[in-house]
């Protein structure tokens, strides 16, 4: 096997460990979110992102917490408007 398909192999296995993980450290929410490590600190030290820092130094996010993060203002398209509105048939 050649060194590639081992790479995306493993990356595919870590990212469905990832996906399975309740606690997030920085790094992995940088992973998971795709989010760049400065731009996370950056939404930390301005309290706009759930995050715990029990000892006062290391960052941690709950995943459920940085979902309902991400998914927030969400903007519905023009379809879906139009069901919303259409009426219901009994």
């Amino acid at each position: 096997m050649n060194t590639i398909k081992l790479d995306e192999r493993l990356e595919r296995i870590e990212s469905l460990l990832l996906a399975n993980k309740k606690i997030l450290s920085l790094e992995e929410a940088c992973d998971y979110t795709g989010i760049s490590r400065s731009y996370l600190y950056k939404l930390t030290s301005t309290g706009m992102i759930p995050h715990s820092k029990p000892s006062g130094k290391l960052i941690y996010f709950e995943r459920e917490e940085l979902e309902n993060w991400l998914m927030q203002n969400k903007k519905f398209s023009d379809s879906d408007l139009s069901k919303s509105d259409s009426p219901k048939k009994s």
